[in-house]
Parts: structure tokens; sequence; C-alpha cells
């Protein structure tokens, strides 16, 4: 394992540096674009002001996310029903481009 090194993130737009080995470093930038997106989006609402306040609602989502996945409360027929319609979608697109090839 490779020693620990300060990677510089950015989320919403103030800079951390986080110290991680470079096999971590790809599920990091991961996370910090996650985090960054889900910050952008209850900022957006309008509803809450202030990073602080950002960051403690979108630590709270995240929680309740994860706890309905351990807890099984995944509604696992919708996510099938999903896949299978972006896979529906995905065939009419080759569809569409073998007629025009």
């Amino acid at each position: 394992m490779s020693e620990n090194k300060g990677v510089d993130v950015n989320i919403m737009g103030r800079e951390f540096t986080v110290a991680c080995s470079e096999e971590e470093r790809p599920g990091l930038i991961e996370a910090v674009n996650f985090l960054d997106k889900k910050m952008r989006d209850i900022r957006d609402t309008g509803k809450i002001v202030g990073v602080e306040r950002i960051a403690i609602m979108a630590a709270l989502n995240l929680a309740h996310e994860l706890l309905n996945t351990k807890n099984g409360s995944v509604d696992v027929g919708d996510i099938k029903r999903r896949i299978s319609h972006m896979q529906d979608q995905i065939d009419q697109v080759y569809a569409t481009k073998e007629l025009f090839s």
C-alpha cells in the first residue's frame, strides 16, 4: 500500500486537502464530486442558506439514504424497471443507428 499524500479537492468553491493513498484517490474524487453535487442541489433549492447548514443537510440526506439501503428499504423492483427502461432506450438508439448506417 502506498503512503498517504495530500489531495487538493474543491467542494462548493472551498479548497480542502485530504490525505489518502494513490489507490484511494479515484474513490475520493468520486466522493467529492458526489458530495459537491448534493450540496449544490440543496443550495439551489434556495431553502437553506450557509455552507455549514447545507453540509449538514447533505450529510443527513446521505446518512438517511445509507441507512435505508442497509435496512433493505430500497425498492429493487423500481431499480429493475428503471434499468429495463434504460436498456430499451439503448436498444432503440442502436436500432435507429443501424437503419441509417
